[in-house]
């Protein structure tokens, strides 16, 4: 049986719904007996308008004992709690830009992360698997997918991103609250926070995503959000962050400007 009539009176009400439609039947049958057998004119009159009234209820009560039970049937509403897991879409912050990629002003407000991916202490220093200097990572090269735009404005002698922070949320200055480049794997958001100086509007700039060096998310858009300021990129993975070496690499027109990377390490269980 489906499970939403488990628990509920689903079962009492279409059995009710039927037995009054056979009940139903049965008197509409009645009725038209007695307006094909009675040998008095008035006498069949009457029976087959109490015939008409009776199959008008009847076809009622079958409707609905079938709308009832096609919606008992249905499957059950899910009512579980559900998180942003979208690769390429923004938190819910007022003004955020078109891309993964969001550069707020001041004065907005940074929403508090619920669950978090970022190891206890002990747990992060149990890691056995080493995190990699990113100096020694190859080279990375900007996909195609994320270089469709042509700049606009030309780098400046003095344009820079600075280094990146990792954190599962920020401030309300839009800095890393609690900064780390370890994590559990599991689901949760890590922000990649960074500073931008000499930047131009119309700039074409670019963002990658990899897990082991295999390419997992990224994009592209033409700089908009002025000069210099504080700004952040983040990833949340559908299917969450597994075991492995995650890395950020950001371009500004075609140029690699900024680069970090993160471990996340497997799960450790309450009893280890």
């Amino acid at each position: 049986m489906n499970m939403f009539f488990d628990g509920t009176i689903m079962p009492w009400l279409i059995s009710g719904l039927v037995l009054l439609s056979l009940l139903a039947v049965s008197v509409t049958i009645k009725a038209w007996r007695e307006a094909k057998k009675s040998p008095y004119f008035f006498l069949r009159q009457q029976a087959k308008h109490r015939m008409q009234r009776y199959a008008t209820l009847t076809l009622a009560l079958t409707l609905t004992t079938l709308g009832t039970a096609a919606f008992g049937w249905q499957p059950p509403p899910d009512t579980s709690r559900r998180y942003a897991l979208i690769t390429n879409t923004k938190p819910v912050i007022p003004e955020a830009t078109a891309s993964e990629a969001l550069l707020p002003s001041r004065n907005d407000e940074i929403p508090t992360i619920i669950e978090i991916g970022l190891a206890p202490a002990s747990q992060r220093d149990a890691a056995i698997i080493e995190l990699a200097d990113p100096q020694a990572r190859p080279i990375p090269i900007l996909p195609a997918e994320f270089d469709t735009f042509e700049p606009r404005a030309a780098l400046l002698p003095a344009t820079s991103l600075g280094s990146i922070a990792f954190s599962p949320e920020v401030d309300s200055r839009y800095e890393a609250v609690e900064p780390s480049r370890r994590f559990v794997e599991g689901r949760f958001t890590v922000y990649a926070t960074f500073r931008y100086e000499d930047m131009a509007n119309g700039m074409a700039w670019s963002w990658v995503w990899r897990h082991n060096n295999e390419v997992v998310s990224g994009g592209n858009a033409l700089w908009k959000d002025g000069p210099a300021g504080p700004g952040y990129i983040y990833y949340n993975p559908e299917g969450g962050f597994l075991p492995g070496e995650y890395s950020l690499d950001v371009w500004v027109n075609g140029d690699l400007m900024t680069s970090a990377n993160l471990l996340v390490a497997p799960g450790i269980s309450a009893g280890n």
